[in-house]
């Protein structure tokens, strides 16, 4: 039965369509034809599809389609020798090409390449100008710290990611899907050409999983997850898969996650009562889960007090496609008269107990997507919802679990109290055109009601 619900889920992982998003990209390819190589018509030539859908890895809430641009190779000379920063130049020039096309669109540079915003399909395309070198990589511009060229190689990662999935019979494709699913149920930061690589090389030393079936996805998860919580988190940068360039770390935040999934999951047969748990503190509630565990779930919670205990918590996935991109972090400010205020991740840090009748003031601490708004004339407008949610005896006896969603009215800011024992957890969620691209959330375990 696991082996058929490891299959489900990963069917609703797979993308059905890139039709719509194919055709904004035959557009812009047109539009850029037309502007710097006099070109009528051509909406195929210059232009390749890059990233998690070139390489087949994506899943189906993608939010983004990284596309290259090939510029004429004399155009290079003329921006290196440009007054300047170059590259900006560059950058603000395929901005002003794409604006004619689109004139009532968001279009924005964002360092590396020129981002273009559709809401009608609630995706972005990330266009990256390029030159093409004698290898058959690419120098793009960035625009950061005065200007440079910077080298990326994707087409060998694209041939290799296809041969992979091919020599795996897709087992390769499906765990870069639920690594990814994983990732964005989390809520961390976890770069997509990262995973296909560390997937990519955990394959190539468990050679046997390469002829895997759905049967195996337990025990598989496990080593995948055992692997990622070896990897060392201040290693700085991996090989690329094909193309050996540098895929950078950033922190390792992707460790310490695998190492609190693989707690959940190492004794897990399939015949364990709470397997189906441990995989949705995972993947989240869309890990379909057999209709009778869903009863018992339902009639044990019932049994409790004697009455059914309402459900009133939502889920950020119901509301908004999740694509995890940016780092969020919130953190809480615990106070009460008469006392110094303290932080609740040093609390939590501390191993001290967090009592009731104490005044919680939630907020943000670190919002990467908002810091990518800044010095653009097209306003990166989004949203902040919060999410708080009881646990324990004592929220299900009062009958108070909540769990809404609730947007934030402009204060940033979440204002709560301690107010009985359990082990609570706020959430917070960043989100721009219906799509939550940053996520954080922090656990508030309150030890006692007095």
């Amino acid at each position: 039965m696991l082996e058929e619900k490891f299959e489900e889920y990963v069917d609703g992982l797979q993308i059905e369509s890139i039709e719509e998003e194919t055709k904004r990209v035959k557009e812009i390819t047109k539009r850029l034809n037309k502007s710097f190589r006099n070109l009528e018509n051509d909406e195929i030539e210059n232009s390749h599809i890059v990233g998690s859908l070139g390489r087949d890895t994506a899943i189906k809430t993608f939010s983004d389609v990284d596309m290259l641009y090939v510029l004429p190779k004399e155009l290079k000379k003329q921006y290196d020798e440009h007054e300047g920063n170059g590259q900006s130049k560059l950058l603000q020039k395929v901005k002003q090409e794409i604006k004619k096309r689109y004139p009532k669109t968001i279009v924005r540079g964002d360092g590396q390449v020129v981002v273009v915003s559709f809401e009608s399909i609630n995706k972005t395309v990330e266009v990256c100008p390029c030159f093409e070198r004698s290898d058959g990589s690419f120098d793009y511009p960035d625009s950061n710290n005065g200007g440079s060229w910077k080298k990326t190689d994707p087409m060998p990662e694209i041939e290799e990611s296809i041969t992979t999935i091919e020599e795996t019979n897709t087992n390769f494709k499906y765990i870069c899907n639920l690594v990814r699913a994983w990732k964005n149920n989390k809520g961390f930061k976890f770069g997509g050409l990262l995973i296909d690589t560390l997937v990519y090389n955990f394959f190539n030393e468990n050679e046997d999983y390469k002829s895997a079936t759905f049967n195996d996805y337990l025990p598989l998860l496990k080593d995948l997850l055992c692997y990622l919580k070896d990897r060392n988190k201040d290693q700085k940068y991996w090989y690329a898969l094909g193309s050996n360039q540098k895929v950078y770390n950033k922190g390792g935040t992707f460790v310490n996650k695998a190492k609190k999934a693989y707690e959940k999951i190492k004794d897990k047969t399939e015949d364990s009562d709470d397997i189906y748990e441990a995989l949705r503190s995972i993947f989240g509630k869309a890990f379909p889960v057999p209709e009778e565990i869903k009863e018992n779930k339902a009639f044990e919670k019932s049994a409790l007090f004697g009455r059914y205990v309402r459900q009133t918590e939502e889920f950020i996935e119901d509301k908004f496609d999740v694509d995890i991109r940016y780092r969020l972090k919130i953190d809480c400010i615990v106070k009460q008269d008469g006392f110094r205020n303290k932080f609740l991740r040093n609390i939590l840090r501390d191993k001290l107990p967090l009592k009731a009748n104490k005044s919680l003031e939630f907020f943000i601490t670190e919002n990467e997507f908002e810091s990518l708004s800044k010095d653009d004339e097209d306003s990166l407008y989004y949203e902040v919802y919060w999410k708080v949610r009881n646990r324990g005896e004592e929220a299900m006896r009062r009958d108070c679990i909540r769990g809404q969603i609730v947007r934030d009215k402009g204060t940033r800011k979440k204002i709560e109290s301690t107010n009985f024992k359990g082990g609570h957890f706020v959430e917070c969620y960043v989100v721009y055109r219906n799509v939550c691209v940053a996520k954080d959330k922090i656990s508030v375990p309150i030890s006692n009601s007095y």
